[in-house]
């Protein structure tokens, strides 16, 4: 193992028979509570291990209940193994509480077994990296963006950073680029905490800007991604009854898809 934080921050050890311990740090959180897509990103790797296969080919957790830092316990259970394919499922304890299950798929995406090929998506026009914001957590603010941000380097669209100087543009919609903000190249363990990273959609829509809880979090991975900066492109098109979903595409330094990831979320909880 190297020494970038994503690897030490994800990190799990085998315990005994299908079971697993590993550390939610510090840093990775929104609000104090660890980042959903970083639990996913955990768990995900227990189940790589478990299954031994190197990449989740489609994983979704169903948040129970809000984790914290500090050490975790997860369960795996096979629930089918084939040629191509195995899947599994997770249950993730803390302090004897469940606080998340998950059933991913897994398998090797460096094995080509089709060379048919059809993609319709276009990466978003937007500026290049260095004309987009640069999101940075500001001291003692209370509305400086959360902590995860010093460790998943976001650079957001200018024209979707209206929300944040309270002049929404009124599309439930938020793109940019994203990378490690140590260096580490993204892999496709780490796509599902790529898709959870940006500030919600709905912020500029003018909905309050606050907590918003995720329910359910599903991430497909199409493909490895090539080294370099990942184009994302995030969207909402319904919110009803209390509840909101969010679409996301994730893009590869090529252009090409890389993942795609769908959410179900709670409104958010704040003041305007």
């Amino acid at each position: 193992m190297n020494g970038h934080e994503y690897d030490l921050a994800t990190a799990v050890r085998p315990t005994g028979d299908h079971t697993y311990a590993a550390d939610l740090h510090d840093g990775w959180d929104i609000g104090g509570v660890p980042n959903g897509g970083y639990l996913l990103t955990v768990a995900g790797r227990a189940l790589a291990q478990s299954v031994e296969r190197p990449d989740p080919l489609t994983v979704t957790c169903h948040y129970l209940a809000p984790a914290r830092s500090g050490p975790i316990e997860l369960t795996t259970e096979l629930v089918r193994a084939g040629r191509r394919h195995a899947t599994a499922m997770a249950t993730v304890r803390q302090d004897g509480n469940e606080v998340a299950r998950v059933i991913g798929t897994f398998g090797d995406l460096q094995q080509q077994r089709d060379g048919r090929h059809l993609a319709t998506l276009k990466p978003p026009e937007i500026p290049p990296p260095d004309e987009c914001v640069h999101v940075t957590p500001i001291p003692d603010h209370p509305q400086s963006p959360p902590p995860i941000t010093e460790k998943v380097s976001l650079r957001i669209a200018p024209e979707d950073l209206g929300f944040a100087l309270g002049t929404p543009h009124g599309r439930a919609e938020i793109k940019g680029w994203a990378e490690f903000a140590d260096g580490r190249d993204a892999d496709t363990s780490a796509l599902p905490l790529f898709a959870d990273a940006f500030p919600p959609t709905v912020f500029n829509a003018g909905f309050p800007i606050g907590w918003m809880p995720t329910i359910e979090l599903t991430v497909h991975v199409r493909k490895r991604p090539a080294r370099g900066l990942l184009l994302c492109e995030f969207r909402t098109n319904l919110v009803s009854n209390g509840y909101m979903e969010v679409d996301g595409v994730i893009f590869d330094a090529t252009g090409e898809v890389a993942a795609m990831s769908r959410q179900l979320a709670a409104t958010p909880r704040g003041q305007t």
